[in-house]
């Protein structure tokens, strides 16, 4: 395969990556996979979730395919694509265990409008404490906060934290 090919795959894996994120985060983890995700949605206690282990879950494909790839013979396509789904997975860590939930300090103060509007979105997703009622799935793309808020009221701001409690990050939660 040609790096020009290999390439394309690994950023239309990037992109595929996003809708899978999207079905995982809300129906597994919003789904019968409550039990690990509840733990983010609540104030952390320590450096670690419960959580955490959907990071080691969702690697494991890319693992499998990457070690394939360079020592047991898979096509080649299995190491972009592998190498593709480690990307999200670093983008994922990136934007919303270090920019988001500040896991890491930084100092990096979100500035653009894009940086801006995923915070808010990931913030508005936090703001409801259910496993139902909770807007915004993506990691990459987020609809405008607007559009959140808006549903959040539509819903009569079912699952909604109260004012002043704190989110899965330890922000105290705004009413929307």
């Amino acid at each position: 395969m040609s790096i020009l090919a290999g390439l394309a795959l690994l950023v239309a894996t990037i992109a595929f990556m996003e809708g899978v994120a999207y079905v995982m985060h809300r129906w597994v983890m919003h789904g019968f996979g409550w039990f690990l995700h509840e733990s983010h949605h609540r104030p952390r206690t320590g450096f670690w979730e419960l959580n955490d282990l959907y990071f080691v879950i969702f690697a494991s494909p890319s693992i499998t395919l990457l070690v394939g790839a360079a020592y047991f013979g898979f096509p080649d396509w299995c190491g972009w694509v592998g190498g593709g789904i480690a990307a999200y997975g670093a983008i994922y860590l990136g934007f919303h265990d270090i920019i988001v939930h500040r896991r890491v300090t930084t100092g990096y103060v979100p500035r653009s409008s894009y940086m801006k509007r995923i915070v808010q979105a990931h913030r508005l997703h936090h703001a409801v404490e259910t496993k139902q009622g909770t807007v915004s799935f993506g990691f990459i793309w987020a609809p405008k906060p607007e559009a959140l808020k808006a549903e959040l009221k539509r819903r009569e701001l079912a699952g909604v934290r109260a004012p002043g409690v704190q989110d899965g990050s330890g922000r105290v939660v705004e009413r929307v």
